[in-house]
């Protein structure tokens, strides 16, 4: 019998090209089915940085068949913890969710070298994110 999700996990970033991707692939590879993930763009781009891709290969994680999504009101709506990723005004607001803002650089335009810094960065916040929705789900 399927379990009902601890938590559902919405990462947004400008062009879902990166950052965000990069945090949904974490959180996926780690809280497995426990934490149900989206990751959306408000412009997003026409395919996931393929340094991202390359990064989180060298870390055991496959996002090469990520696609960018578009951001919208229904996929807010739907989650319990919106995180933002440079996205500024884009993200609409609703009452009751947890909103949180990481301030992490942009991999945009950038080689494999300099992503690795922002995807470990993603990672530690991760393992952060999950061990409070772990805490706030206990019984």
């Amino acid at each position: 019998m399927p379990s009902t999700p601890a938590a559902s996990v919405l990462f947004v970033c400008v062009h879902n090209a990166g950052r965000s991707q990069m945090a949904a692939g974490f959180l996926t590879h780690l809280a497995g089915d426990r934490i149900e993930v989206r990751s959306a763009g408000s412009l997003p781009g026409d395919q996931v940085n393929p340094a991202a891709v390359e990064a989180m290969k060298e870390v055991g994680i496959d996002i090469s068949t990520a696609q960018p999504k578009v951001l919208t009101t229904e996929a807010v709506q739907a989650s319990d913890y919106v995180i933002t990723m440079g996205c500024g005004d884009a993200c609409p607001v609703f009452p009751g969710k947890e909103y949180l803002d990481w301030a992490l650089e942009d991999p945009a335009g950038k080689g494999v070298e300099a992503v690795r810094p922002i995807r470990d960065q993603i990672k530690e916040r991760i393992e952060a994110l999950i061990a409070e929705i772990d805490a706030r789900h206990q019984t």
